[in-house]
């Protein structure tokens, strides 16, 4: 299974939890609702998308040293250099000298103002190059936030060591890892507003460059909330997925936190890369022990790694591995039900799936976890839910049958308690998605409808 969720990652949300049910219901509220439906309304859209993918897009940016290319797949380039700065590398110490240039995009105003949001860029860094992604947004009272990093990202690992970057907070708003956060969001403040820079950077003197095919932010406001409404199955289709278990690459290359028992995120992105043709030469692959199976999970891990989080966890830096691999795109996004994991397995379509649970909560699992990362790949007839689940003893064990009601509660809530009884967070339904860059209508319909486009 997955690490625990450290610290750094929505340690905020679990206190602002905490106190929303201070004095409130105890641990049996925890179980109300478990296999009871909730009445069922139609929730409203808890969440915004935008992204940045077309030439028009690209032009509709402020640029200084930037220039839009056209072409199949418009991107964001350097044309001539803004200037240059010294960069110490937190994680090597190692100083050198870059040359930047930076695209900030027009102000997007969210249709849902958010009490979280979070990145997702696909680009292709030679060797030489890297780029930074930050975030400035506008508060529900008109002020503003500092321009937060949200990630300094490389595909390789030889020039800079790919990092999220802690101690980011106003006051008000905070960086946890891969996502902004406001602080108090039981006291109404929101972020209604955001723009996002782009910083390419390159060796002095080079031509090369990094090309940004897409940037975008999601922003979101989900209810807290310890159950969710039930939905009514729709769907009984399975996907061929590759399978692929964490676990059999236990104590593989621990300078990758701590090897293959906390590399659920990369092997989950894996299968889903594999499912749409993605493949690594021998070549990219001559670094790993021959001796073990599954070289391209252990490649994942490696170049999902974020030194700060010290894990393979961060979600856009597995969307942005994904997008490494020809044709591909990666976005982390929020889904509100599993009748929008149903129209994408139903356009061909598998997701990445965040979630938190103790053992007796998930039939059949035998594990809890602070935090795992799943492939859903499909429903049975019955609706229940069909897993690729890298928490496997094999790779022929890696797919699972889970119980819908159980799945859908502990995906989508925002709140529960663990084995000591104390209120911690849920993901609210955080998964991963991996498509073609060039998707079919019916894909494209199904992306849209869960609000990826």
């Amino acid at each position: 299974m997955s690490r625990a969720e450290q610290p750094s990652r929505r340690a905020v949300l679990t206190a602002a939890v905490a106190a929303a049910v201070a004095g409130g219901a105890g641990p049996a509220a925890a179980d109300q609702g478990a296999d009871t439906p909730a009445p069922a309304e139609a929730p409203a859209r808890t969440v915004d998308n935008r992204a940045w993918t077309t030439y028009a897009d690209w032009r509709s940016g402020t640029a200084e040293g930037t220039r839009a290319v056209a072409g199949t797949r418009p991107g964001l380039v350097i044309a001539k250099p803004g200037g240059a700065i010294d960069y110490t590398d937190p994680h090597t110490g190692r100083t050198a000298r870059w040359e930047y240039a930076t695209w900030t995009s027009p102000v997007h105003r969210l249709a849902v103002p958010a009490t979280e949001a979070i990145a997702s860029w696909n680009a292709h860094t030679p060797d030489g190059t890297w780029l930074q992604i930050e975030l400035r947004g506008t508060y529900s009272d008109g002020t503003a936030t500092p321009w937060y990093v949200m990630g300094r990202w490389a595909a390789g690992d030889l020039d800079i060591r790919r990092t999220s970057v802690d101690d980011q907070s106003d006051g008000r708003s905070s960086i946890w890892t891969d996502t902004f956060a406001i602080d108090d969001p039981a006291g109404g403040l929101r972020l209604t507003s955001y723009q996002l820079r782009l910083t390419l950077y390159r060796k002095p003197g080079t031509k090369l460059t990094p090309k940004v095919w897409r940037v975008g932010a999601m922003g979101s406001d989900v209810p807290d909330r310890f159950t969710v409404p039930a939905s009514t199955p729709g769907l009984a289709r399975e996907l061929i997925v590759p399978r692929y278990s964490q676990e059999i690459h236990i104590g593989q290359y621990p300078e990758y936190d701590n090897g293959g028992e906390a590399w659920c995120s990369p092997t989950s992105s894996q299968m889903i890369i594999e499912y749409w043709g993605g493949s690594l030469t021998p070549e990219q692959l001559e670094w790993v022990d021959p001796a073990f199976a599954d070289p391209q999970v252990c490649h994942a891990a490696r170049f999902t790694f974020d030194y700060q989080y010290e894990g393979c966890g961060n979600w856009p830096f597995n969307a942005a591995y994904a997008a490494t691999f020809e044709d591909l795109r990666g976005v982390v996004t929020r889904l509100g039900s599993l009748t929008d994991l149903e129209k994408l397995i139903a356009a061909g379509i598998p997701a990445i799936t965040s979630q938190s649970f103790l053992k007796e909560e998930l039939t059949g699992a035998g594990y809890g976890t602070a935090g795992h990362l799943m492939t859903v790949i499909g429903f049975t007839p019955d609706g229940d839910v069909i897993a690729n689940d890298p928490n496997s003893p094999s790779n022929e064990a890696v797919r699972r049958v889970y119980k819908r009601r159980e799945w859908e509660n502990i995906w989508l809530r925002t709140k529960r308690y663990n084995a000591a009884g104390k209120v911690v967070s849920g993901t609210g339904g955080v998964c991963y998605l991996y498509f073609p860059a060039f998707a079919t209508p019916r894909q494209r319909a199904a992306l849209a409808a869960v609000g990826v486009l």
